[in-house]
């Protein structure tokens, strides 16, 4: 369930009173977890991947594969509900993805490395997101 724009925290602090430490640092503070030790990286789980932050849907396991990058990859993500934004940190043109509900930061996407016909490649930390799996 996605909360409404107009329940989010407002503030900083109320999103640090929300979310742990971890999840702070990541979704607001736009961090990156370790390479290979998000829970999501190996899951073939069938279902929809949330935001952590807001609930708002994401990414469907049909567009996640496996690019050996160290973090859950989709080739697409749901249709308006991913931001992208210019980032310039690290000294180097990257596109930053964020979620359009909250704002929170759910990594990187690159394109043209050829590893799926959309030639796209979402990197999104798992502490960003949540998996609902698909009901049996």
């Amino acid at each position: 369930m996605t909360i409404e724009k107009s329940a989010l925290p407002t503030t900083e602090e109320e999103w640090r009173v929300r979310l742990n430490p971890q999840e702070f640092r990541v979704l607001r503070q736009a961090g990156t977890e370790a390479p290979w030790t998000g829970e999501y990286v190996n899951t073939k789980t069938e279902g929809v991947y949330h935001c952590r932050a807001c609930g708002q849907e994401l990414f469907s396991s049909d567009t996640k594969f496996d690019s050996n990058c160290g973090w859950p990859s989709f080739d697409d993500a749901i249709p308006g509900t991913v931001v992208e934004i210019e980032d310039r940190s690290l000294g180097m043109l990257r596109t930053e993805i964020r979620c359009s509900n909250c704002g929170s930061h759910l990594g990187h996407v690159f394109r043209g490395e050829g590893f799926t016909p959309r030639n796209t490649r979402h990197c999104v930390n798992s502490i960003s997101v949540r998996l609902e799996p698909k009901a049996s």
